[in-house]
């Protein structure tokens, strides 16, 4: 039997294709290892933030390609199909990172009751949030529609919350609002829901094309066009949160806000004409300086002040808040073959998915 793999060019993200490798031999499978099929996968474009960051931040390590080539880390559902795993029946169903293809062996470790972890040497040295899978058989919250929003927004709310409570917990940097840049896309809107829930005024950055559905949200109290920043009183403290790495944005708000600008974070890279080297610089006109916020490391120091269980505890009870609003802020669309993943893949790619859609994908037709 044959897998398939979608993969792209490292060098030329617009360069993608499909290959078929052989399927591994159920029967030949090392102790302890499964084999997984791919059932469905969701992409976004912080799947393009992988890419983009591949090489930087190891992504391209976690699923191997033929040289010159990776395989897009996404979020998904997958079935175990066969197990060398005494505690693990072929059947059940994992949550986790997957590759863009129709199968995964993985090489399962650390089993118990809620989760699994995969061992294998080329996925290590990574956040130990890449290599974990959940066991979710028979869960209500990952069938149908609520996995399709488990997989589509679990991971980028985890980033939101975390991202929240680190600007909780630094009180703001004493700034008065909070200006989201790429306000339409799905981090964003849950750092917004959560910002704005603590009584922060939230300001939405975003293009004219986007700045309807952006309002329609109701986590904004202001939604403003990137052409129009400079239309924003600039003698009130602002923190800024940068989800597209764009830089020329980035400069025109720090000279605008100029020594008003107390925070100045990036967490995405959806705007690829900027590098990851060029963002973390000090900008004319004074303000804080920009960095990077690297959620593993806020993740790590909350999992040892709130103790086992504490993390999971506080970002479940946020997300349980979430949920009730994902029907009105989300359309879902399911894509099925090579080809639409592609498609989808070069739409998502190229800026041509709807804000309010949200693709769920599958290699198997």
């Amino acid at each position: 039997m044959q897998a398939t793999d979608f993969i792209v060019a490292r060098n030329d993200l617009q360069q993608c294709k499909v290959i078929e490798t052989q399927l591994p031999d159920a029967a030949a499978l090392p102790d302890e290892a499964l084999l997984v099929k791919v059932t469905r996968f969701a992409f976004t474009a912080n799947n393009i933030t992988y890419a983009v960051l591949g090489d930087h931040l190891k992504y391209w390590q976690l699923f191997p390609a033929p040289d010159g080539f990776g395989n897009v880390p996404v979020w998904g559902l997958g079935e175990v199909i066969a197990s060398k795993h005494p505690g693990i029946a072929a059947g059940e169903t994992l949550f986790g990172y997957f590759p863009m293809a129709t199968h995964l062996v993985i090489e399962a470790a650390d089993v118990n009751k809620r989760g699994l972890r995969d061992a294998a040497a080329h996925r290590q040295g990574v956040s130990p949030v890449y290599n974990a899978y959940t066991r979710v058989s028979g869960d209500p919250a990952f069938a149908d529609k609520q996995g399709d929003y488990q997989a589509l927004l679990r991971p980028l709310f985890a980033l939101s919350f975390i991202a929240d409570d680190f600007l909780a917990e630094n009180e703001f940097f004493g700034a008065k609002r909070v200006l989201l840049s790429s306000a339409s896309s799905k981090t964003a809107y849950g750092l917004a829901h959560l910002v704005h829930a603590r009584g922060i005024e939230t300001i939405g950055l975003t293009s004219a094309g986007n700045a309807s559905f952006v309002k329609s949200l109701g986590c904004y109290d202001e939604v403003v066009i990137y052409d129009d920043v400079n239309s924003l009183p600039e003698d009130q403290p602002v923190a800024y949160v940068d989800m597209a790495g764009n830089s020329p944005l980035r400069a025109t708000l720090h000279q605008h806000f100029s020594e008003q600008m107390k925070y100045s974070g990036i967490i995405g890279l959806t705007h690829r004409k900027s590098s990851p080297g060029e963002a973390a610089q000090a900008l004319p006109g004074g303000g804080a300086k920009p960095q990077f916020f690297f959620a593993p490391d806020h993740i790590r120091k909350r999992a040892k002040e709130w103790g086992p269980g504490g993390f999971d505890m506080r970002f479940g009870a946020a997300w349980a808040g979430l949920v009730p609003k994902l029907d009105h802020w989300m359309k879902v669309s399911e894509h099925r073959g090579p080809a639409a993943v592609q498609r989808a893949y070069l739409d998502t790619l190229n800026g041509r998915v709807p804000p309010d859609q949200g693709l769920i994908l599958s290699l198997s037709e």
